[in-house]
């Protein structure tokens, strides 16, 4: 009995001793998306070299599986989480470890793989470190402008359900960066799920014509999610509308202006020709001997009387024996045509 225990100490001894070397020290890290399953990579093909043999995968110092071969076979599977091991465990020497689902809260927690025997255990023969991300949401941007605060601007970003806390970017016409002291970003953490909702604000004195970009940058998955609140630039179409407009009118008012002043010098001529027809047919009449309406004549209280006569007014003086005519007073019709 004793040689073959002494035999058995010392090939489980030279096994160990051999595992440790040939373990690999530096740490992996996988990267598991919240909500899909990830595999945890261990391969290691020695232990084919074995029939019987147990292994355990441990997250930390807790056993989350427990495998016992037998004649190169899995014969028993204990799993605390619902991982599992790799179905080319045997084949290929794949002793993986195949977890349903991961959890935020796993987030840098340290998984090993060990090899168990009846007094000893190895050094970890596989260790992998897993990090967990999940995407955010589009960001939503909102332009907020109120008269209460003055020529500032302030715009409101908001991304949800995401993991690890996210970096957020603003930019201010695709390019240019706002001010420092300018950008105010709040992260909660929710307790049941360990996912962040993020929420920026920027604050900042900018055109109205200017856009305004929110980037949530989530770098363990390499994505960036951005949204763009656009200004409001003058419309080409309503400027040449416009433009279009006042010409228009401008035309408008001249060929308007230009049609009064004819129609007041039409009227006017109008006028001046109803005028010189009229004293010419008062002319005619009175020239054919036919005065039209020739008043009676006025006796002046001096001897003076005033009669009417056809280029005008005449004063007579009277006298005893005859009409003596002493003073005459003629306007001339032709000239009143040429003043007129």
């Amino acid at each position: 009995r004793w040689p073959q225990q002494a035999v058995a100490l010392w090939r489980t001894g030279l096994l160990l001793s051999f595992l440790h070397i040939c373990t690999c020290l530096e740490e992996e890290c996988v990267l598991g998306v919240v909500g899909r399953p990830v595999s945890l990579p261990c391969f290691y093909p020695q232990l084919l070299t074995f029939k019987d043999f147990s292994i355990e995968w441990r997250k930390d110092d807790k056993v989350v599986l427990r495998s016992v071969f037998e004649n190169s076979r899995n014969i028993e599977e204990l799993s605390a989480d619902g991982g599992t091991l790799s179905s080319n465990a045997t084949e290929a020497g794949d002793f993986s470890l195949e977890l349903p689902a991961v959890d935020p809260a796993e987030d840098k927690r340290n998984y090993g793989l060990f090899l168990i025997s009846e007094a000893n255990q190895s050094d970890a023969l596989c260790t992998v470190c897993l990090r967990i991300a999940a995407s955010f949401s589009r960001p939503l941007v909102r332009r907020e402008e109120a008269a209460d605060r003055g020529n500032d601007t302030s715009f409101y970003c908001h991304s949800a359900g995401g993991f690890p806390e996210p970096r957020v970017h603003w930019l201010i016409n695709h390019t240019a960066e706002p001010p420092e002291g300018s950008v105010r970003t709040v992260a909660a953490l929710l307790p049941d799920s360990y996912l962040y909702n993020i929420t920026s604000y920027l604050k900042v004195n900018i055109s109205k014509a200017l856009s305004v970009s929110c980037g949530v940058e989530n770098a363990l998955l390499n994505e960036t999610f951005t949204s763009t609140s656009y200004g409001t630039p003058p419309s080409k179409v309503a400027g040449r509308a416009s433009e279009a407009m006042w010409i228009f009118s401008t035309g408008l008012s001249a060929v308007v202006g230009v049609m009064v002043a004819a129609g007041v010098g039409y009227q006017i001529h109008l006028d001046r020709v109803s005028k010189r027809k009229k004293l010419e047919f008062q002319y005619q009449q009175n020239k054919r001997g036919r005065p039209l309406n020739k008043p009676p004549p006025i006796v002046c209280c001096s001897g003076l009387r005033v009669t009417f006569d056809p280029r005008g007014y005449k004063r007579s003086r009277l006298t005893d024996d005859a009409e003596s005519i002493v003073e005459t007073e003629v306007t001339m019709v032709e000239s009143k045509e040429s003043n007129v």
